[in-house]
């Protein structure tokens, strides 16, 4: 089973260099698998590649319209209804960080039961698309500032929200997002550098949160509502360049477009299964030492992205025992490690356990604040 990547564009409908970056990189890998390229044909064959070019198209109508020369910081950034759609999805960092007081679920927080009304049109498409395929890695392209920002976007004292270099939010998986983030900033031409756009970030990266608190982010929602892993690249400083510029642009992105794609290819993958070899889903794979934790997919399947080392690597499942492995992953390739599990002895229904390690939707949300979506950021 390959495991499944993706790429967002044009979110915010001004900033387009993503999209433009997206169309041509959709055509290179197709010329290239036609050329024969050894690394280009492996990286599809073990791949399953989704391009999203534009996820707000009336956003971009709007801006396209302005063109280069007349167009506003604003202008067209927003969706028809004039919802940020960076601001849109449904707010899990509140709910993570009350589960985290209470020793809750570390993933997969369940949905606010009215989540559907809160959401625009694009937002409910994409959060649908993403149920549907069990995304291991992904990035969202954006503009306005060359850095990659990784999770959290959401610090947990929102006292600190409207001010710029705040505090550090890391997620349980930091060091491997941060190498996630210097993996394309260090392919850029020159991201990596630090100093663009009058701003200077360290290895051209930055933790979400320590940039500037932002709710509601479509990063965030990845790694807490499904196994993905998201960060945000941000590519110009000029959210809409000129059209001479694009080539420009496209040779200073395109190894790290094609390097980060590579990077779902680390860590630890292989199936859950029954004693009859039969693939459970929603398997939970734990890993000792990092409170975060994915499922398998629809076939048994599963990716745990990891930085080389040796884990302790649990995989659980509703009736049936857990097992443990030890395993060590290198620099390289996935290490395969299956598991099969026993059906567990039959216990008492007070003894049971609900499915992975979700919560009752309500009992979650019972003490949590709505929260305030951010004004006028960027990402």
């Amino acid at each position: 089973v390959e495991p499944e990547f993706k790429y967002v564009g044009n979110m915010h409908g001004n900033e387009v260099l993503g999209r433009e970056l997206l169309l041509q990189l959709s055509e290179f890998l197709c010329e290239e698998y036609r050329r024969g390229n050894e690394r280009i044909t492996r990286l599809i064959h073990n791949t399953r590649i989704h391009i999203m070019p534009s996820m707000n198209p009336d956003g971009y109508e709007v801006a396209a319209k302005q063109g280069p020369d007349g167009n506003g910081y604003l202008t067209g950034r927003n969706n028809a209804n004039g919802v940020d759609l960076n601001r849109n999805f449904p707010d899990l960092n509140t709910l993570m960080y009350y589960s985290r007081e209470i020793s809750g679920p570390n993933h997969h927080i369940p949905l606010p039961d009215n989540w559907k009304s809160q959401v625009e049109p694009e937002t409910l498409a994409v959060i649908q698309w993403i149920s549907s395929y069990n995304f291991v890695l992904s990035a969202n392209l954006h503009g306005g500032a060359v850095v990659a920002n990784y999770p959290y976007d959401k610090s947990q004292d929102q006292r600190f929200r409207s001010h710029r270099r705040t505090v550090n939010t890391p997620t349980p998986d930091d060091k491997l997002f941060q190498k996630l983030a210097k993996t394309y900033s260090y392919a850029h031409s020159w991201m990596h550098r630090g100093w663009n756009c009058g701003d200077y970030f360290a290895d051209g990266i930055t933790n979400g949160a320590s940039w500037y608190s932002l709710s509601k982010g479509m990063q965030d929602f990845n790694y807490l509502y499904t196994n993905c892993f998201e960060i945000t690249l941000e590519l110009s400083c000029n959210k809409f360049p000129p059209e001479e510029d694009l080539e420009r642009q496209w040779m200073a992105n395109r190894e790290a477009l094609v390097a980060f794609i590579e990077e779902v290819h680390q860590g630890i993958k292989g199936m859950v299964s029954d004693e009859n070899n039969n693939g459970i889903a929603g398997a939970v794979i734990s890993v000792q030492g990092i409170s975060h934790d994915i499922t398998s997919g629809d076939m048994g399947d599963y990716f745990r992205l990891l930085l080389p080392g040796t884990y302790t690597v649990t995989a659980s499942a509703e009736g049936y025992q857990p097992l443990t492995v030890t395993t060590t992953v290198g620099p390289a390739a996935p290490s395969l490690v299956h598991f099969q599990l026993k059906q567990e002895v039959v216990r008492k229904p007070a003894e049971r356990k609900a499915s992975g390690t979700r919560m009752n939707n309500k009992a979650l949300q019972k003490k949590v604040v709505p929260r305030a979506t951010r004004r006028g950021t960027q990402r």
